[in-house]
C-alpha cells in the first residue's frame, strides 16, 4: 500500500549486478552458447535477487520461439481436462517448456482466438482438443507444430492422440445387454464432436450385434453446457418409465444421472443400472460403486506432449494418430433387470477390469 508499481528489471541491470556483459548474461539465462558454470551461477543468482523476468515478446522479435506451449481445452468444469493437463505438463516441464492453458468453452471462435494468441506469443507448439478445424488450420498454416488431443478436427498436417470411444461404449452397452436389459437409455451432452458421435456409434453397434431393436426415444442429447441437466434428465426418465439401465457418455452426464436417480429414490442397480464413460474418484466411493469405462487420460496427455516435443525438435515425417484403448471396470451399479444376480462377461475373464490401461477421468 502506498508504493508505486515495481519497475521492470532489465537484462542490462542483471549483467551489471553480476559483473558481466549483457550478451553473456543473456546466454547464461537462455542456455544458448557457452558460459562458464561459475559465471552462469553468478548471473542466475543476480537475476533472482533483482526479480528479473525474461521479456518473451523481445525474444520473439529476434525470431525465436518463446518456449511456451499452448493447451486448448473445451470445458474446465470437466475433471477430464485436469488429468489431461497434468499429463501434458509433466512431459513439457521435463523438457524445459511451460504450458499456457486456454478454455475455449466449446466455441470454434474462441478456439481461434486462442490460436491467434499463441501465434502472437510465438509458442513453440500447441496441443488442442478441437471444436472445429479453424484453430488447427491457422496454426498449421503458420508452421506451428500442433497435436490434437482426445478428438480429431479433420484438419491435415497435425498429429493426434485419441481414445477408442466407440469400442469403450460398445463394451459397456454389451455388458448391459448380456445382463438382460432391453430398454437401455443413453445420455450424452454433445454429438458435434467425434468423441460423442463415436460413443453413440458404440451404443448402436452393441444393440445391432445383439440383435436388439433400437429406439431413438432412448437417446437424450443434453447439448454442450446445458442450463439444467438435472431437470432434463428427470423429464427424460419421466417420459421413458420402462428404462432399466442408463449409459452416461461422460462424467458430467453421469453425475447428473446419478443425482437424479438418488433424488427420486430409485435404487441403483435394482431399479436402474448405470454405467459411466469415465472413472472419477467419487464413482469408486459411492454405494454402490459405479461401473465405468476408464480412459488413460494422463497417459494421453503425456503421449501427446511427447509427440509435440518431437515435432518442436525438428522431427519430420507424416502426421500420425495414436489411438489408446479404454478399460471396462465393473462395480456394483449394474445387475440384471429387477435386481436379479446374473453374470455377464463382455470383458476378458479374470475379474471386473478389462482391456487397456487407465486413468481417472474423461471428456
Amino acid at each position: 500500500m502506498g508504493k508505486g508499481k515495481r519497475t521492470r528489471v532489465t537484462l542490462r541491470q542483471v549483467a551489471q549486478e553480476a559483473g558481466t556483459s549483457a550478451s553473456t548474461a543473456s546466454r547464461a539465462l537462455a542456455g544458448n552458447g557457452y558460459v562458464a558454470e561459475a559465471i552462469k551461477a553468478r548471473v542466475v543468482a543476480a537475476a533472482d535477487r533483482l526479480g528479473y523476468v525474461p521479456d518473451v515478446s523481445a525474444r520473439s522479435l529476434k525470431g525465436r520461439s518463446s518456449g511456451l506451449v499452448g493447451l486448448v481445452v473445451s470445458d474446465l468444469r470437466n475433471q477430464f481436462y485436469a488429468a489431461l493437463a497434468a499429463g501434458v505438463e509433466g512431459s513439457l516441464a521435463a523438457a524445459g517448456h511451460q504450458m499456457v492453458l486456454v478454455d475455449d468453452h466449446g466455441s470454434d471462435a474462441q478456439a481461434l482466438e486462442g490460436a491467434r494468441a499463441f501465434l502472437a506469443m510465438r509458442a513453440a507448439g500447441v496441443l488442442l482438443a478441437p471444436v472445429g478445424r479453424a484453430a488447427t488450420e491457422l496454426l498449421v498454416e503458420h508452421g506451428t507444430p500442433v497435436v490434437e488431443v482426445d478428438r480429431r478436427s479433420g484438419a491435415r498436417g497435425c498429429d493426434a492422440v485419441t481414445i477408442d470411444s466407440e469400442r469403450g461404449a460398445r463394451d459397456a452397452v454389451a455388458h448391459l445387454l448380456e445382463l438382460g436389459h432391453r430398454r437401455i437409455a443413453m445420455v450424452l451432452d454433445e454429438t458435434m464432436w467425434d468423441t460423442g458421435r463415436n460413443r453413440l456409434k458404440g451404443y448402436r453397434a452393441a444393440h445391432r450385434d445383439a440383435g436388439v431393436p433400437l429406439s431413438r426415444r432412448l437417446v437424450l442429447d443434453l447439448g454442450l453446457r446445458p442450463a439444467d441437466p438435472g431437470a432434463d434428465v428427470a423429464a427424460f426418465l419421466d417420459a421413458n418409465p420402462g428404462v432399466t439401465a442408463v449409459f452416461a457418455a461422460n462424467n458430467v452426464v453421469a453425475e447428473a444421472v446419478w443425482q437424479e436417480l438418488k433424488r427420486r429414490g430409485s435404487a441403483v442397480p435394482r431399479d436402474c443400472s448405470v454405467i459411466s464413460f469415465d472413472d472419477l474418484g467419487w464413482m469408486r466411493i459411492v454405494e454402490p460403486g459405479l461401473t465405468a469405462v476408464r480412459q488413460p487420460v494422463y497417459d494421453m496427455g503425456r503421449q501427446a506432449a511427447d509427440l509435440l516435443l518431437a515435432r518442436i525438435a525438428g522431427e519430420r515425417g507424416r502426421a500420425q494418430t495414436l489411438t489408446l484403448q479404454p478399460e471396462f471396470v465393473r462395480r456394483g451399479s449394474t445387475c440384471a433387470p429387477g435386481g436379479t444376480a446374473r453374470t455377464a462377461h463382455p470383458s476378458p475373464p479374470g475379474g471386473g477390469a478389462a482391456r487397456g490401461v487407465g486413468s481417472d477421468v474423461s471428456a
